[in-house]
């Protein structure tokens, strides 16, 4: 496919992908948005010109909402068709190409928009899925011997987050303040994190309602997933050790979580499953799986410290990912557990095999005995007011890409009581 709009041939947004989001346009409307190269295109203005016309079941303007739940909620054979009526559209040669009238009206520059949240998002679960970095936690926080707990190869670990707190990135991130107890004291002092961490995650987001007591099976998983985003799980490592025990993370996550503007759909990723890595011991059968069920996504991470340069501190992939998306939410709802459109599900901390390759501070510096050199004769245990931490996600395969733009984020000053 080739496209009448120029764009780069290393741009995360060919058309191939079709990614959705909401933007501001003009500083006036809001309306929900797709992407390619550095043009966002208005979906609902594009709707009232009768460019979707011949797609059954989208009988009304849902591009004209201020988030996409309504759209996503459409179900796969809309949203599916959606997308690849504006591929159409988009192609050398297309009615669209030809009709400078409707492009002056729905195209629009990169910097002429801004972006929003894209989701009004009712849950939030946080899985704890790569098996690295929870060998890796494991090992630093307990017994090396026995980094993996009795039932992390039996289960896909998670907890439930904040979702109100989930932002858009660009959003800035205030140090939270919480209890720690410090090495040489028995007892806590209040006081704001100084073990603030990033961690490095992709998330998925469905796009059904299900009753109390439905179950979505492994095979029916990717009917139910519209698509992907980068998310940052930020965490205060010194509060979350004093308080996680007996029922886990509390004020050391929800204070904070962001995500990427642009929805990414399973559909775009098709090309780039991969090899899920062998699980051992066998699962039950609720959690097995037929196929490729791991995506090959390339995954960075950038520290910038005020008033100094970018570094490159991390390079991962969602390949390595023991626990796959399916058998995720298979998990989540094997009990009955309901999900609602718009619901967010990371995957947990995405760490390889290889020191560069660990997906949050804890690791890269573990637990601050190898600080972290960067440019400029700086170094990092963990993150310090004023930096800005950036993730970039893509694909890439025969000439194909794929990507998810990025998530960024800089940490402001605690605001003390």
């Amino acid at each position: 496919m080739k496209s009448f709009i120029e764009y780069p041939a290393n741009s995360d947004f060919s058309i191939h992908n079709i990614p959705f989001g909401v933007c501001v346009f003009n500083k006036e409307f809001i309306a929900c948005a797709t992407r390619i190269g550095d043009i966002v295109i208005d979906l609902a203005t594009l709707y009232d010109l009768g460019f979707f016309d011949d797609i059954k079941g989208l009988e009304e303007n849902v591009f004209e909402a201020y988030t996409l739940n309504e759209f996503i909620e459409l179900g796969k054979p809309i949203t599916n068709a959606v997308r690849e009526k504006i591929q159409q559209l988009l192609l050398e040669d297309s009615l669209l190409s030809k009709d400078e009238r409707s492009i002056e009206d729905c195209f629009y520059d990169l910097d002429e928009v801004q972006m929003m949240m894209p989701l009004h998002i009712p849950n939030y679960t946080d899985f704890y899925s790569s098996i690295q970095h929870a060998t890796n936690v494991g090992t630093l926080f307990r017994d090396p011997a026995n980094a993996l707990l009795p039932n992390w190869k039996h289960l896909p670990v998670a907890y439930h987050g904040r979702a109100s707190s989930i932002v858009l990135s660009g959003i800035d991130i205030v140090r939270p303040c919480g209890q720690i107890k410090p090495a040489d004291s028995d007892k806590p002092i209040f006081s704001p994190s100084k073990q603030l961490d990033f961690e490095l995650e992709m998330a998925f987001v469905v796009n059904k309602n299900t009753d109390l007591g439905e179950r979505i099976s492994v095979a029916e998983a990717e009917d139910a997933i519209f698509g992907m985003v980068i998310f940052n799980d930020w965490s205060a490592r010194d509060i979350q050790s004093w308080e996680y025990v007996p029922l886990g993370p509390f004020l050391g996550k929800n204070f904070g979580s962001s995500i990427s503007p642009w929805i990414v759909t399973l559909e775009a990723l098709n090309p780039f499953k991969t090899e899920s890595p062998k699980q051992e011991p066998e699962v039950l059968d609720y959690l097995k799986f037929d196929g490729d069920k791991n995506y090959d996504i390339h995954l960075e991470v950038y520290l910038k410290p005020e008033n100094s340069e970018e570094n490159l501190i991390s390079q991962s992939n969602y390949k390595c990912m023991y626990w796959n998306m399916c058998q995720q939410l298979a998990h989540h709802t094997v009990n009955g557990c309901n999900v609602e459109v718009g619901d967010v599900y990371a995957s947990g901390t995405i760490s390889g095999e290889e020191e560069t390759s660990y997906g949050s501070l804890l690791e890269l510096a573990w637990k601050g005995t190898k600080p972290l050199q960067l440019k400029n004769g700086i170094e990092r245990k963990f993150l310090e007011d004023g930096d800005t931490v950036t993730m970039r996600a893509w694909s890439e395969k025969d000439g194909i890409r794929v990507g998810f733009g990025e998530v960024s984020g800089k940490i402001l000053p605690a605001i003390l009581p």
